[in-house]
């Protein structure tokens, strides 16, 4: 399948789906018009049935009110239908965008970043046009926060090895990941509803459980007090009902403190909740055949029930305690004590069900995660799963490509290391590549580790934790130069290379904050320190001198460089790795052609 063949077809879906959305919207439109004069007929009809008596009037509005129901409900579902094709139609309108570097309606996580990460902001896993812009597919937040896990915390091998397969299932599974995620799209949740919900699944101090005295109470208080209300229709003075009226709003007061917290804790995960149990149901009926994909969707079973009928049934739990919202809620509260009755249920279920919750959650984000990582997988049929060899030094990548290049202008590159303690060296001009190459390697090695495919031929590499230095700057808000900025994070560097033995290190133009001198001096100093404690690395620089180092650490550093020609007052660059040290320079030639006077 190449990319061609991919536009095809999700130009074909795109366009299929806008119109089924188009022809939803007409048909709803018609029958919203059938459904507001099937109501005026049914009053008109119950008035004219009227002097036919009572019995007549009350058998027609029961039927009537049944049949109109259900004309409601199938009304729904058109709308239902109608926002899953318009959600279907931007999916495929999106992806058809992505195949072409434009990605930018994908949420960005920028939240996610983390300017202390060993990674993240030289390699811009993070923000507009990122690694993780342009690899999510997760539109909830918890779904959002696994994909930015994977990128940031190092996996297993085994977690590494079932994504793998998971991914490559679910690749295959087009329709199924589609339908996924227009749920997913339906879904609007955020951190700080799910902490409050998670507060509240925490809070062991109960309102109404375990205290028996006032299940009885629940249980009698309600029977009272509408007994007394019918029996105001026979001639019982309102007195004795409004009596027992206030006895039960006095009761609600004792409690109204605790349950205005618990309230506060559960109100809006009302919508979320209904919403994450459609996503839920959309897994539990699927069969997989990946290992890790069966151990996940089984999270969602529990001995009584499944994870969608109990995540439905504490939303409707919740929605009813919602009706304190209402003006007419003091009236349900003074007759049936309402906020404590569906305060008994909620902390039922919480009762029975909070174990299982968080597990739930978990599986759901791991569901878009690997989803995301399979939607990767399905748009680039060109790129291939690296191979991890947890025991075997050597890292091997053939045909490496940057990720976030057009496919139409990346440049490959060839690029192995045979063992520990080795290191390249690459020198090259400005403009020449050597930034673009080393973030080709980080990004390239960040997807392996995450299990996803990467932008190769092939690569055969062990398990690695990669450390750059390549961008830093100042912090104002600690005082500090970007000079010492980047000593710091040097320093970082060098303590995780000393003690673990599974650090690949990119660093780019070692101390470029000091002079000339320094700065030769301090690089040295460095990447000697780095061979001897067994790092694995590369270092990219304009300084050439350093170029001399591998006359003397021959099995240690190997020079590469990238270089630039000048054809006919033209700069060109082909961007190719080449053995060596550097033997070009354009600095001067740019310099003139911005107009700078150089002797």
């Amino acid at each position: 399948m190449d990319i061609k063949f991919l536009e095809t077809i999700y130009r074909n879906r795109a366009e299929e789906n806008k119109q089924l959305g188009q022809q939803l919207k007409e048909k709803y439109n018609r029958f919203s018009v059938v459904r507001l004069i099937a109501f005026f007929a049914g009053i008109g009809i119950a008035l004219f049935l009227s002097d036919y008596g009572i019995i007549v009037v009350v058998t027609f509005l029961v039927l009537y009110i049944l049949a109109f129901g259900q004309f409601i409900a199938w009304h729904q579902k058109i709308a239902q239908q109608r926002k899953k094709h318009e959600i279907l139609h931007e999916v495929n309108a999106n992806e058809l965008k992505y195949l072409e570097l434009d990605f930018v309606d994908f949420e960005n996580g920028k939240s996610f970043a983390d300017p202390l990460h060993a990674n993240a902001v030289d390699l811009d896993l993070f923000g507009d046009y990122s690694i993780f812009q342009y690899i999510n597919r997760a539109s909830t937040s918890i779904g959002q926060s696994r994909l930015a896990q994977f990128l940031t915390n190092m996996a297993t091998f085994p977690e590494i090895t079932a994504r793998q397969k998971a991914s490559q299932e679910l690749s295959t599974q087009l329709d199924w990941r589609q339908d996924f995620q227009v749920l997913s799209n339906q879904t609007e949740d955020s951190k700080r509803e799910i902490e409050l919900l998670k507060n509240w699944l925490n809070d062991d101090n109960y309102i109404v459980l375990g205290k028996k005295w006032l299940n009885i109470v629940l249980y009698i208080f309600p029977i009272v007090t509408l007994s007394l209300v019918i029996a105001m229709f026979f001639g019982l003075s309102y007195q004795i009902a409004l009596i027992s009226f206030i006895g039960e709003m006095v009761l609600l007061r004792q409690f109204v403190l605790k349950v205005n917290e618990t309230h506060a804790q559960t109100a809006e995960a009302e919508k979320f909740l209904k919403k994450y149990a459609r996503i839920i149901a959309h897994i539990e009926t699927k069969e997989f055949e990946s290992n890790h994909l069966k151990v996940t969707q089984q999270q969602f079973s529990t001995p009584t029930t499944s994870a969608s009928k109990a995540l439905r049934r504490l939303s409707y739990i919740i929605s009813q305690l919602n009706v304190r919202y209402n003006i007419f809620a003091v009236v349900l509260s003074g007759t049936v004590l309402w906020d404590l009755q569906w305060i008994k249920k909620l902390e039922a279920w919480k009762s029975d069900m909070r174990e299982h919750l968080p597990e739930w959650f978990d599986a759901l984000q791991e569901f878009e995660a690997i989803n995301s990582l399979a939607t990767l997988r399905y748009n680039h049929p060109d790129w291939t799963y690296p191979t991890i060899e947890p025991n075997n030094p050597n890292l091997v990548g053939v045909e490496l490509g940057h990720p976030l290049i057009h496919r139409d202008k990346r440049i490959t590159n060839d690029f192995s290391l045979a063992q520990k303690g080795q290191m390249k060296l690459i020198t090259g001009s400005n403009m020449a590549g050597k930034s673009t190459f080393l973030r080709t390697i980080g990004l390239n090695i960040v997807l392996a580790m995450i299990g996803a495919p990467v932008c190769a031929k092939r690569l055969e590499l062990p398990l690695l934790e990669v450390y750059t230095s390549m961008r830093t700057q100042d912090a104002l808000q600690e005082s500090t130069s970007s000079f010492y900025a980047e000593l710091k994070r040097l320093k970082v560097i060098i303590e995780a290379v000393e003690s673990r033995d599974n650090v690949f290190y990119l660093l780019d133009e070692i101390l470029k904050g000091t002079n000339s001198n320094d700065r030769h001096k301090g690089a040295k100093a460095l990447i000697l320190q780095l061979i001897q404690t067994q790092g694995m690395g590369i270092v990219a620089t304009h300084d050439l001198e350093l170029g001399e180092l591998e006359a003397n650490y021959s099995d240690a550093i190997e020079n590469l460089c990238m270089e630039v020609e000048v054809l006919e007052q033209d700069l060109v660059f082909d961007y190719k790795l080449k053995k060596g040290v550097s033997q070009s320079f354009n600095a001067t030639f740019l310099m003139k052609n911005m107009g700078i006077k150089v002797d």
